[in-house]
């Protein structure tokens, strides 16, 4: 590619990046010119990556680093041209320090973009989408995202994810975890997936949530409105309702995980997304005891200590990890 050219596909791919940070952009026009402009040429979207990679690592830097990274990007072609022109550049920086979020897209057939996001264990992440709905992504957590010319999808594989979304009636919005489907009314929700238990609490506005299961029926589907929690267990025959304060549904987002009326198997599984020592469950029936209460992930320890004075449990910390088994079974044996 000649460096004129290079050039102009350098600035359009800087200016789309902005673009799609935009509030004004969460129209769908937008999304699908920026599909159009990446078919064109695949040298379109491989140059957007290289300005979605700049961003990503400008984010985790201080100012003195980022400005060392825009010069390691800008590096020379000849001593007139840049590979990134510096008003692009400050283009993007500005976009950063505005909390952009956003990493490369794939293309999967004509008109649909998807993109997975995933957490590592104890690391939370913030995530801005192309239609500028939000999504803080807990530890240990992935979703798919799927947007094409009708539906805005997201798919919960594990974890745990908070969404602020970008109301467009034309262009649901849809989160998908196992059996339970959610789909915004404009509100903001947090969806947690423990295996194939899903709970849903919203914070904000109303939504219609659906057990997907084949045959489920006409109450399959209800509305729940902010201050209401969800709970849906596979083994059980309807989903159940009750209330959740806004600041509780995420409180994990400032390392306090909080548990209504859940089985001790679903705490530990959650627990485990937030540390580097593995919490076992050695009892089934230990595992089915139901427990209320707030757990601090930088105070495990202490939880831990005091668990036994809350059920029935021997806390043995072994070299692969903390196993809780079932204390009476433990004294007769």
């Amino acid at each position: 590619m000649a460096i004129k050219q290079h050039d102009d596909v350098v600035r359009a791919a800087a200016d789309w990046w902005v673009r799609l940070r935009e509030p004004q952009a969460n129209d769908s026009e937008t999304f699908e010119q920026w599909l159009a402009w990446t078919d064109q040429d695949p040298r379109h979207l491989e140059v957007f990556e290289r300005m979605n990679d700049l961003g990503e690592q400008l984010s985790k830097l201080d100012r003195v680093s980022r400005q060392g990274l825009i010069n390691a990007f800008a590096r020379p072609v000849s001593p007139q041209r840049r590979w990134v022109p510096m008003a692009a550049a400050a283009s993007i920086l500005a976009a950063v320090l505005a909390g952009a979020g956003y990493v490369a897209w794939t293309r999967m057939g004509a008109g649909v973009a998807t993109q997975t996001y995933q957490s590592d264990i104890a690391q939370n992440r913030d995530i801005t989408l192309p239609d500028g709905s939000k999504v803080a992504l807990g530890a240990a957590s992935a979703i798919t995202v799927r947007f094409d010319g009708d539906q805005r999808r997201v798919e919960l594989s594990r974890g745990e994810a908070y969404f602020q979304v970008v109301h467009d009636e034309a262009h649901p919005f849809v989160v998908t975890a196992g059996d339970v489907a959610v789909r915004d009314i404009g509100t903001a929700f947090d969806v947690r997936r423990t295996g194939d238990r899903v709970a849903i609490a919203i914070t904000q506005g109303r939504v219609a949530i659906a057990d997907r299961r084949s045959g489920a029926g006409a109450q399959a589907t209800l509305e729940a409105v902010a201050g209401q929690r969800v709970s849906y267990d596979p083994n059980a025959s309807s989903m159940t309702v009750g209330s959740m304060a806004a600041e509780q549904a995420t409180a994990w987002r400032d390392d306090r995980l909080e548990f209504i009326d859940e089985p001790l198997s679903v705490v530990v599984d959650n627990l485990n997304r937030y540390t580097r020592t593995p919490l076992h469950v050695a009892d089934a029936d230990l595992g089915q005891l139901h427990y209320t209460g707030t757990v601090r992930v930088d105070a495990m320890d202490g939880w831990l200590h005091a668990l036994p004075e809350v059920f029935p449990v021997r806390v043995t910390k072994q070299s692969n990890g903390v196993v809780l088994s079932d204390a009476q079974r433990s004294t007769h044996h």
